[in-house]
């Protein structure tokens, strides 16, 4: 099994949630140099790990001008940058464009010329084929098929990511591998990370962080519907390990896994877990189900990853829940900072369900 012991490594969004996790997991392994390419549009640069071998660029992969600055021999390039997320990207899917699909195009082009290229991990979806219900869900599995009937312009950016990583890996022979995520929760996620981006959801950007703040401030835990909407929760420090043995494992150019746990939790279960983790008698506030998301009850099947990758989730749910409340109480300056910048933009706007 190779290793990224003295490899330099390219992490495309490594100043977001998972990005900047990825960075310190990577670092524990004797790293040349991980260079960070990040436009904060969705990430604080507080989150990149002070380390001498990590180089900053606060800039778009998309810039010209940076790509000809950066080197040439890469060993690896994560490629985690995206316009977060779905009601985002409905508000504003220009943003969505140039941030998620151009972001992958334009890297690819440039990949082409890099001398020493092992692997290319680009972070996929999992919502982007999983089966429209709120009904008995089946596991989500990695054929597919794709449906053209998406939600969202961020599911079909997703989905277009993967057109193109098929593309350049039969065409013009790059190593791509495709991870497709499920709901990724834990450390590091900072509520209104980054800049305005059309919705409340700048700030309520995911149900795990935004229900986890809620019940420690007392406030109610929004969900949609009855809270029947389940969701595949997968602790971030898992993820990182399933993008590494992407990275590493051999003979996956061109293939797809689900970065997966395979487990169902209802959002009702979320929030009753949350609010006893966290001793709070918050209360939960059913709204009604968002119009746009069909894909209500979804699970990612763990099974390919698990024989070929030898990948598997291993953070109990509730262990990683416990470890993200205490380090959201430990970070609630830097998360409430990062609330207050958006609040004139939220005064503007309704209140969303979260998920």
């Amino acid at each position: 099994m190779p290793s990224f012991d003295n490899a330099r490594i390219l992490v495309v969004g490594g100043a977001g949630f998972v990005g900047s996790n990825l960075v310190r997991s990577l670092l524990n392994q004797n790293p040349k140099q991980i260079i960070i390419v990040d436009n904060l549009l969705s990430a604080e640069e507080e989150n990149i790990p002070g380390d001498s071998r990590v180089v900053f660029h606060h800039n778009s992969i998309t810039d010209e001008g940076l790509l000809k600055r950066l080197p040439s021999n890469f060993d690896y390039i994560f490629h985690l940058a995206t316009f977060h997320g779905n009601q985002n990207s409905m508000a504003n899917p220009l943003a969505d464009h140039a941030n998620n699909t151009f972001t992958t195009l334009r890297l690819y082009e440039w990949a082409r010329s890099q001398s020493q290229l092992k692997k290319i991990v680009y972070s996929s979806a999992g919502c982007t084929i999983a089966e429209k219900t709120f009904g008995k869900a089946k596991a989500t599995t990695e054929a597919g098929p794709v449906p053209l009937d998406l939600d969202t312009p961020y599911q079909m950016s997703k989905v277009f990511g993967e057109f193109y990583s098929i593309y350049y890996y039969k065409q013009k022979g790059l190593p791509i591998v495709r991870a497709r995520f499920q709901n990724v929760y834990g450390p590091g996620e900072i509520l209104g990370a980054g800049e305005w981006r059309g919705t409340d959801a700048t700030v309520w950007r995911n149900v795990t962080p935004s229900l986890i703040y809620r019940s420690i401030k007392g406030m109610p835990l929004t969900v949609d519907g009855k809270g029947e909407a389940t969701r595949d929760f997968i602790y971030v420090k898992d993820i990182a390990q399933g993008l590494e043995r992407c990275a590493l494992t051999p003979k996956t150019e061109g293939d797809v896994f689900n970065l997966a746990s395979g487990n169902q939790t209802s959002i009702l279960s979320l929030a009753k877990t949350i609010n006893a983790l966290t001793g709070s008698k918050a209360p939960i506030q059913f709204r009604p189900r968002r119009g746009w998301d069909h894909s209500g009850k979804r699970y990612g099947s763990p099974v390919k990853s698990q024989k070929i990758l030898k990948f598997k989730a291993s953070t109990p749910f509730r262990e990683g829940l416990q470890k993200t409340v205490e380090w959201t109480i430990e970070n609630l300056p830097l998360i409430e900072r990062n609330i207050k910048k958006h609040e004139p933009a939220m005064k503007q706007q309704p209140v969303l369900a979260v998920v």
